[in-house]
């Protein structure tokens, strides 16, 4: 779609409406029952692959999304850890035997 001269324009509208029929999607679903911020990131995304402001305004929400992947990974180390030494202190043995 971004070679082709005559089909380029018509791509970015279908692209930003979809993007933003989404994103206003979102917006309502903040008041009434649904996934509002779910959409919203989702209509960032699609808007994303066209428009550069859109890019700019998901960014924060990518190294936020990679913060929380890295704090559930540590809880659920640590929680199995804490476990796992419950465990062998039932059993009376040392965690690393």
């Amino acid at each position: 779609m971004h070679t082709h001269p005559v089909l380029h324009l018509p791509w970015r509208i279908l692209v930003g409406t979809v993007g933003a029929v989404v994103v206003i999607a979102g917006i309502v679903m903040l008041v009434i029952p649904g996934p509002g911020i779910a959409s919203i990131l989702l209509g960032l995304l699609i808007l994303s692959t066209e428009f550069r402001w859109a890019r700019r305004l998901l960014h924060p929400a990518k190294v936020w999304a990679l913060r929380a992947e890295r704090w559930a990974l540590r809880t659920k180390d640590d929680y199995l850890r804490r476990m796992r030494g419950r465990r062998a202190a039932r059993r009376g043995r040392t965690p690393d035997e």
